[in-house]
């Protein structure tokens, strides 16, 4: 299904490209969607945003959480990873690209069961790990993150049925759910000195991870942990302040970082 032109006028005079994404190639949030487009063959535009502020553009289209990631197509704005995920899915059904949820509804209730329980448990840990000093509480992130791999270690032998992925034969949602935070997971590794992806643990989500990783639709938008790492200690306060809760003033932190 190929999207129809744009009456929507970018800054240059031209007409905007149909699919927008405004976001921040770092957040695995913006990673998830971008690897949903790219499944589904759909040309866009990422228009990034800057470290420690908020464009004009995003303040709009996400008024009320003020985040990334945001899809405009035709102008009209989605928010949320995983929504965004279902929408590019229902979209694009038609274009020939297999279908990222499954059809059958039990399936696509469990896989949605277990895309929040990703996002429920893994980026507070990642966050813990990220920036809080305290030994005590990274311990415990570390514990619970252990936990939480080999609960989806499970998920991914019942959900894949032998097959390469969650979703089966191809990429799917959960996969995109999880795989969207792997470089994060990667980087908090590096930077908490600690292992979470243990072979004797999580055998099946290592090869899964390393199958992920190198899909034509994921090599290209899947930030490297090291690269992760290096921005983590660039921005170290700014992720403190966001991660902790404390509050940030992005015209100030804008005028420091960039």
């Amino acid at each position: 299904m190929s999207p129809p032109s744009s009456s929507t006028i970018n800054g240059s005079g031209d007409p905007a490209p149909a699919v927008r994404v405004l976001g921040f190639s770092p957040s695995p949030f913006v990673t998830r969607v971008l690897v949903a487009l790219k499944l589904k063959g759909v040309e866009y535009e990422l228009l990034e945003e800057k470290v420690g502020t908020k464009s004009e553009l995003l303040l709009r289209s996400n008024p009320i959480h003020k985040k990334v990631p945001v899809l405009l197509y035709h102008g009209k704005p989605i928010s949320e990873s995983l929504i965004i995920v279902e929408y590019i899915d229902e979209v694009w059904a038609s274009n020939g690209a297999p279908a990222i949820l499954p059809r059958d509804p039990h399936d696509r209730a469990v896989q949605r069961f277990w895309a929040q329980y990703i996002d429920d448990k893994i980026p507070p840990a990642i966050r813990v790990l990220r920036s809080v000093d305290i030994a005590e509480e990274k311990e415990k992130a570390v514990g619970e993150l252990s936990t939480t791999l080999q609960y989806l270690e499970e998920a991914f032998v019942k959900c894949s049925q032998g097959k390469n992925y969650f979703g089966g034969d191809n990429i799917g949602y959960l996969d995109i759910a999880l795989g969207g935070l792997f470089g994060w997971i990667k980087a908090v590794e590096k930077l908490a000195g600690v292992k979470l992806f243990e072979e004797a643990k999580v055998p099946n989500l290592i090869s899964w991870a390393d199958r992920f990783r190198v899909h034509p639709a994921v090599m290209d938008v899947l930030v490297d942990a090291d690269i992760l790492v290096d921005l983590t200690l660039k921005y170290i306060t700014l992720f403190k302040a966001l991660d902790l809760g404390l509050p940030v003033e992005f015209g100030k932190l804008a005028q420091n970082l960039n």
